[in-house]
């Protein structure tokens, strides 16, 4: 296996399995993670650190892996790339991103679907992580 397939499957074997258990808690609890991310949006220090940790994880995703794949392995940089565009506008447009999150979660529809898309791809990375 060369070092890019390990990383791969490193990295698969951590978001897939938290993937997964997010997907299930937005799917499980969508009324306790409205209130969450509606005062979370309220919370300069929230959205900062929200902005440094999602900044952080895309920079250590495509630090280890950023290839450009037609297969599982291209899921892990796109989200790699969707984690440090996500944390660089919290922290660069601290504004934009609170008014922007209440918007887009503001009804039980957005979260439920996005609790079913987390939970297929994080389904998806654990099988193709730990079926190596």
């Amino acid at each position: 296996m060369t070092a890019a397939n390990t990383a791969a499957t490193l990295i698969a074997r951590l978001i897939g399995p938290w993937f997964v258990a997010l997907g299930l808690g937005l799917l499980l609890n969508r009324a306790f993670y409205v209130d969450a991310i509606m005062q979370g949006t309220h919370s300069p220090v929230v959205i900062f650190l929200a902005g440094s940790a999602t900044l952080l994880g895309g920079l250590a995703i495509l630090n280890a892996h950023r290839a450009w794949t037609a297969d599982w392995r291209g899921i892990i940089t796109i989200i790699g790339w969707l984690f440090v565009i996500a944390g660089t506008i919290r922290i660069v447009l601290p504004s934009i991103a609170a008014s922007i999150t209440p918007a887009i979660y503001a009804g039980t529809t957005a979260m439920a679907v996005t609790g079913i898309v987390v939970l297929i791809v994080g389904g998806y990375l654990s099988f193709e992580g730990y079926r190596r």
